[in-house]
């Protein structure tokens, strides 16, 4: 066990951790920052995404120890009133809602880099993002919508 302090949303939180801890059990079980969802445990499906420097990466394969000394966010580091939570809101793309931390997190990391993305571009970034319900043409539209608030703002 390591003594091991990362800097998340803002603040630093100092665990007790093994250095080989997935850094999305330190999230959801040492911070209780459950918003981060588990979902295949293989980085392949997008549910862990979170923002280490900016960029969305997939914590359930991510170590801690590689996290040291970075900047992480996750879905409760972004503003309730980011353009990308608003339009997901009014385009209502959640169905069963599971996926939508991931799906956030990979859409605010492309509208936050990407002024006018065009559709290979979306559809590139949210590549690793997998939605049982298939709501890819609302999260698209969310996308396109959050694009152009931010865009005018």
């Amino acid at each position: 066990m390591a003594e091991i302090t990362l800097n998340i949303n803002g603040q630093d939180h100092t665990v007790q951790v093994a250095e080989d801890v997935p850094l999305l059990w330190v999230i959801r079980e040492h911070l209780q920052m459950t918003g981060t969802k588990f979902g295949c445990g293989i980085s392949q499906c997008g549910a862990c995404t979170v923002h280490v420097d900016g960029q969305p990466m997939r914590s359930c394969q991510l170590r801690v120890s590689r996290v040291v000394g970075r900047k992480i966010t996750t879905i409760e580091g972004i503003a309730e009133d980011h353009p990308v939570k608003q339009a997901w809101i009014d385009i209502q793309v959640p169905q069963c809602g599971y996926c939508q931390s991931g799906q956030i997190m990979s859409a605010v990391a492309l509208v936050d880099q990407n002024q006018d993305p065009s559709e290979e571009e979306i559809i590139e970034a949210m590549e690793g993002n997998l939605c049982r319900c298939g709501t890819y043409t609302r999260i698209k539209a969310a996308i396109r919508q959050a694009d152009q608030e931010v865009r005018n703002s």
